[in-house]
This record gives structure tokens, C-alpha cells and sequence, in this order.
């Protein structure tokens, strides 16, 4: 640990210090090849005070602050197929709150990238239906807005 001059301590992550915290981080980093959020989370229960930025820049001194690239081939990037506007995504999750389950409706069109949600106290074949009547009569309001 270093006291810094506020009076707060922080983990001193240079590699020389007794607990070998930072030779642990590295040897961490080197072996999981995890991302930095990742080493981040499953180290902070052995070195409580660690932080990201320190962590982040323990990684930029030792060269490992960037992952190693995949050997092999990498798929090659297709483009995204061309839907007309108004051909909307539309998915259900459901969302846990204090006062018990609600459920997210949301539809995206793919083009434009509008999105409508709302949260309902129930789902099925009446609270899509009209979910979708809610849509159809936003999206209408908005291409008189346009």
C-alpha cells in the first residue's frame, strides 16, 4: 500500500512491492488472457484496493495492456442486409423491480434505428397485440411529423 497526500492508500501495483501484487496482476493477465474488466473483478478479492486505472496502467509498464491477437482465420465481415424502413426487430425481457415483474417490450426498426418500449405488468397474446397497435400509432405520428 501507498498513502497518497490526501490520506487515502492505494495499491502500489509497480512489481516491487512485499505481497508481489504486481507480479501476481501480470502472471494473471499472461495466463487467462483476459480483458482488463475481467482481471479487474477476479483479482480485487485478493488485492481489495485495486483499481482499474491502476491495474490498466500496471499492464501498459509491463506490455501485456493490449490482448494478442487470434491466431487462425477470422470470418470475414458480412454486411448488414438492407430491410426497408419500417421492418422493425421486436423482442420481450423480462425486467425484476421492488414491487415484483415487469416486462420490456421493445421494437427497433432496422434502418432508421427507431425505438419504441414499454414496460408492461403483464405479456401475451393481448399485450402484443397491443403493444403493436401502440407502435403502429407512434410510427404514424411520426411520419407526419417527417
Amino acid at each position: 500500500m501507498t498513502r497518497r497526500a490526501n490520506g487515502t492508500e492505494r495499491a502500489a501495483l509497480d512489481g516491487s512491492d512485499a505481497r508481489g501484487g504486481g507480479r501476481l496482476c501480470g502472471a494473471f493477465r499472461k495466463m487467462t488472457l483476459l480483458p482488463l474488466d475481467d482481471c479487474l473483478y477476479a483479482l480485487q478479492s485478493s488485492i481489495p484496493t485495486l483499481t482499474r486505472s491502476a491495474l490498466h496502467r500496471l499492464f501498459q509498464r509491463h506490455g501485456i495492456s493490449r490482448l494478442p491477437e487470434v491466431d487462425g482465420e477470422k470470418p470475414a465481415k458480412k454486411q448488414f442486409k438492407q430491410y426497408p424502413i419500417g421492418y422493425f426487430h421486436i423482442d420481450l425481457a423480462e425486467v425484476r423491480t421492488r414491487e415484483g415483474k415487469l416486462y420490456l417490450f421493445v421494437a427497433v426498426d432496422r434502418t432508421s434505428k427507431l425505438a419504441y418500449a414499454e414496460l408492461l405488468e403483464s405479456y401475451g397474446k393481448m399485450d402484443a397485440a397491443q403493444f403493436l397497435q401502440h407502435l403502429v400509432r407512434r410510427c404514424r405520428t411520426i411520419s407526419i411529423l417527417c
